[in-house]
């Protein structure tokens, strides 16, 4: 049972490469639909955004200046205990929307507090995979080393991924049902992150005195 008293929040970044008024519909929405589906049973309520619905400008600073929309979504990243990453696999690796979340995120290792500790110090971060070819624990192993050098702490089996078979057109957003390992993932992956974010939510780093 989660302790209801004290709620939980999740935010999430949809990497995919259309927007979301395109005609297609984005599997890597639907992966994190039953990631938030599953956590919402832990008592944490969240919200997505898709990255190319927004003018996130290439960069490794938390604002590039005029027109730039990463300012935003980083404060809503920020206000919540839980971030996830949702990326499509292409050409076996993160989708280069993915690829500039994480830049503009690195603006974090120059943006310590006087212990030494990062913005992102006492958030917790999940990465969602979909694909039609291999490159799920690529890009995994990636987004995590990413997110952990900019201060996220990963929980236990944090990754989660459907990967279909390759060279064929069924996408994760086709599927009649969600497969047992999928659905079992989505839950462990959940209860994991609720459970390590109310823990960090009632004692964060301490940090160590700077200078």
């Amino acid at each position: 049972m989660h302790d209801t008293a004290e709620q939980l929040t999740a935010f999430a970044l949809n990497c995919s490469l259309r927007q979301s008024d395109s005609d297609s519909p984005s599997s890597t929405d639907k992966m994190i639909g039953d990631l938030m589906s599953a956590l919402n049973a832990h008592g944490v309520t969240g919200e997505v955004e898709r990255v190319l619905d927004h003018n996130v400008k290439p960069g490794v600073l938390s604002n590039m200046g005029e027109g730039d929309d990463w300012p935003t979504l980083r404060e809503r990243l920020l206000a919540a205990d839980i971030f996830i990453l949702g990326t499509p696999i292409w050409l076996g690796h993160p989708s280069s929307v993915a690829r500039r979340v994480l830049e503009r995120l690195d603006a974090f290792l120059s943006e310590t507090d006087d212990r030494g500790r990062m913005p992102a110090a006492g958030k917790v971060a999940l990465v969602a995979v979909v694909g039609n070819e291999d490159g799920a624990h690529t890009c995994h192993a990636n987004c995590f080393q990413a997110l952990n050098d900019v201060g996220f702490t990963i929980p236990a089996n944090a990754g989660v991924y459907w990967v279909g078979e390759a060279m064929q057109g069924t996408n994760y957003i086709d599927l009649d049902s969600v497969p047992d390992g999928v659905q079992s993932a989505l839950a462990n992956a959940a209860s994991n992150a609720a459970h390590l974010a109310r823990l960090l939510k009632r004692q964060d780093y301490p940090g160590v005195p700077q200078g």
